[in-house]
């Protein structure tokens, strides 16, 4: 490998987790504009996207520029790959905090209203999933990786909860209708977050070991058991 290459795998190494490290803290302004029902907030972190969208384009623009002048093969080759499919998962996760707190601006717009539970650990949940996965790519740790894979069940299970949370208070006569739409609108936004953090995750484990796991998120799980098995037992 040159230096030169070298270099510049480094620098895309550092803009990745640039972005990770703003898409986090778009999320947690999203939330916490949400929860502590902060229009002004919610207003900075839909005008920080731009900011999100220009990274993201960087990224792609320096992995693109590395194909084409050393055509890289092996780990470098996957690398790269897995680097362009991470930084869209997480333009993407930017675009669905840019939506939350867009509903925050609806919801503060009418009136009071009440953040369930299993919205709070739902969100939670989510911000752990998108931390863990950033911290399996820093750390190169399929172990983590696939931990995030287990903990998109969670998240999908308060999704059916929270559906179910609105849909009683509905019919109990709530009498903000438009905000119950919205907070399930929210847990809708944090379940397909988690999703994107899935994928990442996923990309993570093929950087590492080279196995493409999408669609196998059961044997992701049982290798995941077998592993602590195995670390509990020595």
């Amino acid at each position: 490998m040159s230096l030169h290459f070298a270099r510049e795998i480094d620098k895309i190494k550092s803009q990745i987790l640039a972005l990770g490290g703003q898409v986090e803290e778009c999320v947690r302004n999203a939330v916490q504009s949400l929860f502590d029902k902060n229009p002004a907030l919610a207003e900075r972190v839909i005008k920080g996207d731009t900011d999100i969208d220009h990274m993201e384009v960087e990224v792609e623009e320096s992995c693109l520029k590395l194909l084409a002048l050393y055509q890289p093969v092996a780990v470098d080759l996957r690398f790269i790959v897995s680097v362009l499919k991470i930084n869209n998962d997480l333009e993407r996760i930017g675009d669905l905090g840019v939506n939350i707190a867009r509903r925050t601006l609806f919801l503060t717009g009418e009136g009071d209203y009440m953040v369930p539970d299993q919205l709070s650990r739902m969100a939670a949940k989510a911000r752990a999933m998108l931390r863990d996965s950033l911290d399996s790519l820093v750390k190169n740790d399929a172990l983590l990786a696939r931990r995030v894979l287990v903990d998109d069940q969670e998240v999908d299970a308060l999704n059916r909860e929270m559906f179910d949370v609105v849909r009683r208070r509905l019919e109990a006569g709530a009498r903000n209708v438009a905000a119950e739409i919205h907070l399930h609108a929210v847990a809708r936004f944090l379940e397909r977050m988690a999703d994107h953090t899935t994928n990442i995750a996923e990309d993570v484990i093929y950087l590492i070991e080279g196995a493409i796991i999408r669609h196998s998120a059961k044997k992701a799980r049982a290798q995941l058991d077998q592993q602590s098995s195995s670390g509990r037992g020595t």
